[in-house]
């Protein structure tokens, strides 16, 4: 008796697989046992170019040159990308644009596997195949059957039996079905009153495509000066490989981006844009585009990075910086003891042309390194920055300091009226590093308030903020004390 086997399905793959081998790359399977439908592959693409938005979706634009029957026919326009939205397909003939009609437009996604191939040929004929071992010698033993179902497993009808669990090394099939296809095939029925020689363009677009901003700041052993390089980091998950692709990136608001995508992708992917390498910029509507300055290929599952933007020796500030407690009238938890505080430690710098950059700069991480005593890079720390415009300041936290401490207390709480009371507060700040320190403190102040004195200078940041600027010694201590009437 023959039993169907793992080992059958993986016989039909290969029988698949050699069957296409001997047939040209450029023909559809369906089209090896009879001529079918005029079809087009990669091999008839002569332009591609490929937008690629920061929320998972690209537009593809595919231009192909070639032969068209005149009146109604079939095209089948193939290495398209597996993750097309079909609802966004736009077909057009480049060369005679008025000659050209299309009628009806398929999508098609049943794609050639061993398992779909049996199911079609349920109540067909097929040969099914094992191999035996005789007097040393491996020979086939061969049976015609018919497939009378295949739900959970094969039903057959082998002479006047019907016959289950029947197993084989593999199965012969007479033919491919003419409605599997190797990959995903877009099928168009065209009116063509036109020649039969045309430059056609197919746009749609597609998920699985995403790219994203990536930054390295490398900050000078003075913390003074920087340098940075940008980076995009692309990744492919379509399903099909862009050859030879213009490549072009969109940032901006993604919300805003869906709700006027279709008319801003066509019109950008239609426009010859002037590019100078490594990525050239131009705003357009709310948005920024970037235009990759040469030809590049996108392999299917790929993570390629492009260089996007390059600053030398702009200047940079290290700020030190303490952000007051909310519950700042006591410490609830320890009375009489200091609350700690910490220090946060930012890098700061302009996005400004005369400090070599002016780009502006989607949104992404920013990875800062710094070379240590003896010359080496490390790591420091990294941010996430938004959508930044040229001449607009970025600030990045790299983490907490670990050798600068703050210390705050309350040291006076008095009513001075029914609704006012005074308040007063003093903040200890030490630095056990070897340079100088200037430290940032800012303080949330409720109510309708006044300061009263403060032994440092001090600005009011907003309604109810203070901002004081506490310069420390090297191996130092500094105290601030201030004193502020609140009316609530």
């Amino acid at each position: 008796m023959f039993r169907l086997s793992h080992a059958a399905v993986f016989g039909i793959l290969l029988l698949v697989v050699g069957t296409a081998a001997l047939a040209d790359r450029s023909t559809p399977v369906s089209a090896q046992v009879a001529p079918g439908p005029a079809q087009t592959t990669l091999e008839d693409q002569v332009e591609l170019a490929l937008t690629v938005y920061n929320s998972d979706i690209a537009l593809v634009r595919d231009v192909r040159n070639l032969q068209l029957p005149r009146g109604t026919s079939n095209l089948r326009f193939m290495d398209i990308a597996a993750t097309v939205n079909p609802a966004t397909v736009h077909f057009r003939s480049l060369s005679e644009p008025s000659g050209v009609s299309v009628l009806e437009q398929n999508y098609e996604y049943d794609l050639l596997e061993p398992d779909k191939l049996l199911r079609k040929y349920v109540g067909r004929e097929v040969t099914l195949v094992r191999l035996v071992q005789r007097n040393g010698a491996t020979q086939q033993e061969e049976v015609k059957a018919r497939l009378l179902s295949y739900n959970n497993a094969p039903v057959w009808q082998i002479g006047n039996e019907i016959v289950t669990g029947l197993q084989a090394d593999h199965v012969r099939f007479p033919e491919l079905p003419g409605n599997l296809f190797s990959r995903p095939t877009l099928i168009w029925t065209l009116d063509n009153d036109g020649t039969t020689r045309h430059r056609v363009e197919a746009s749609y677009l597609a998920g699985k495509l995403s790219w994203n901003a990536d930054y390295v700041l490398t900050v000078a052993r003075d913390d003074k000066s920087g340098d940075i390089d940008g980076w995009v980091t692309l990744t492919n998950g379509s399903g099909t490989s862009f050859p030879n692709a213009k490549l072009q990136l969109v940032a901006g608001d993604l919300n805003r981006v869906k709700q006027v995508f279709g008319r801003l992708a066509m019109q950008e992917m239609r426009s010859d844009v002037a590019a100078a390498a490594p990525m050239a910029e131009e705003a357009f509507s709310d948005y920024h585009l970037y235009t990759l300055g040469r030809k590049t290929t996108i392999n299917n599952n790929q993570t390629k990075q492009v260089s996007m933007l390059g600053g030398t020796g702009f200047a940079v500030v290290k700020r030190y910086v303490v952000d007051g407690q909310q519950f700042y009238y006591r410490n609830a938890q320890h009375p009489g003891a200091p609350i700690k505080d910490v220090v946060q430690v930012f890098y700061q710098f302009r996005n400004e042309q005369r400090s070599g950059l002016g780009m502006p700069m989607p949104a992404g991480i920013v990875r800062v390194y710094q070379s240590d005593s003896s010359g080496g890079t490390q790591f420091v720390g990294e941010d996430r920055i938004d959508h930044t415009p040229k001449d607009e300041t970025i600030n990045l936290k790299i983490g907490n300091a670990f050798d600068v401490v703050t210390e705050r207390k309350q040291t006076d709480f008095e009513k001075v009226a029914g609704s006012t009371y005074e308040i007063e507060y003093e903040i200890t700040v030490r630095n056990h590093k070897t340079t100088p320190v200037s430290v940032e403190v800012n303080e949330p102040v409720g109510g309708t308030w006044r300061m009263l004195r403060s032994s440092h200078q001090w600005t009011k940041t907003d309604a109810w903020a203070a901002q004081f600027t506490v310069p420390v010694a090297v191996d130092g201590t500094a105290t601030l004390n201030y004193r502020v009437r609140v009316t609530y």
